[in-house]
């Protein structure tokens, strides 16, 4: 076990090596993209961490990125806490959101915890514009700085700002990424799998089914404060009109494509999700560059591609399935 753990973090360092040495090598849109990328894995996670093993629908995972957003901007801007403590404070400060709410999602299940959840992601952005503090409709601004200079003189070529966010957001995805890898394969994924699984049974058999659901969600909660407050850092803002429910619904369709309880499949979903602005663009100006289409064209994409996706493929991309049974079939064709 301890092995396969010290493989599993040499993996992830080696491909953050590398991921970060490519940045030197790639244009300033592809290295923003990149981000946005590391942004979308990190909240699509937390929805197959709460939703595919736990079994717990969310519909307003969007609002508690906002809370983690604010906690992170509000933090480096009045306690002047450097930008990676920053980003803790916002994960911390939602997963306590996610901990009050998940005692009343202990109690749900089904269509009223995600009506639950759904009435978080509407109401919230209206409570935001009540505050001063948090800069009302416009938001308040979030402006890191520029890299440390031990950083950006070790580096090739320029370290612009949008390579500083990179190599954050890298950072962040990866230590997310194998933590909820070895949280998964831990007794904690088992019971959590037990639950979603036969609540029941798994009452009977000793497990706290409240407890362990309301630690999910505190979990869940926490990986999605840390993904907003990244966002912010991308938007260099922190604003209602960042957090909006379609944020959520885009985060919950990212993980339907990426196969709900499928971790590795988080990828492609925020691949998928990065790539339709840029279809959009393309058919726009094809279409004459029209604003309505712009607006409207990327939310019916995603719409379409939740639809098929749930007729087609409900568990997302099995491909390493379809590569086991290509490979075990050509076996069998030599045997």
């Amino acid at each position: 076990m301890r092995k396969s753990k010290a493989l599993s973090a040499l993996t992830f360092l080696a491909l953050g090596l590398a991921l970060l040495g490519l940045s030197n090598f790639v244009d300033e849109l592809r290295v923003y993209q990149g981000a946005q990328i590391g942004v979308y894995i990190i909240a699509i996670s937390s929805i197959i961490l709460l939703t595919g093993y736990s079994g717990q629908i969310s519909l307003g995972h969007g609002a508690l990125m906002a809370i983690g957003g604010y906690s992170a901007v509000l933090s480096f801007t009045y306690w002047h806490l450097p930008v990676l403590l920053a980003f803790t404070v916002g994960a911390l400060s939602s997963a306590l959101a996610g901990f009050i709410l998940g005692m009343a999602a202990a109690r749900l299940s089904g269509p009223y915890l995600a009506g639950t959840t759904l009435a978080l992601a509407v109401g919230l952005p209206s409570l935001a514009n009540q505050f001063h503090i948090l800069g009302g409709e416009q938001g308040l601004s979030f402006d890191i700085g520029e890299a440390p200079k031990w950083i950006a003189d070790k580096t090739v070529g320029e370290f612009t700002q949008y390579k500083w966010f990179f190599w954050i957001t890298v950072l962040c995805t990866l230590v997310t990424m194998w933590f909820i890898k070895n949280l998964l394969q831990s007794r904690y994924g088992r019971t959590w799998k037990a639950v979603r699984g036969n609540p029941s049974a798994a009452a009977l058999s000793g497990i706290n089914v409240g407890r362990s659901k309301v630690l999910a969600f505190t979990v869940s909660s926490a990986l999605a404060g840390l993904a907003g407050a990244l966002l912010a850092m991308l938007l260099g803002l922190v604003a209602p009109m960042a957090f909006t429910l379609t944020l959520s619904f885009t985060i919950v369709t990212g993980a339907v494509l990426a196969g709900v309880t499928n971790l590795a499949g988080s990828i492609v979903g925020a691949l998928v999700l990065v790539v339709i602005p840029e279809l959009t663009d393309a058919v726009a100006t094809h279409l004459g560059g029209s604003q309505k289409i712009t607006a409207n064209l990327p939310g019916l994409i995603t719409s379409v591609l939740l639809i098929l996706t749930v007729i087609f493929a409900p568990n997302g991309p099995q491909l390493h399935k379809r590569m086991r049974a290509s490979k075990k079939e050509s076996s069998n064709t030599i045997k």
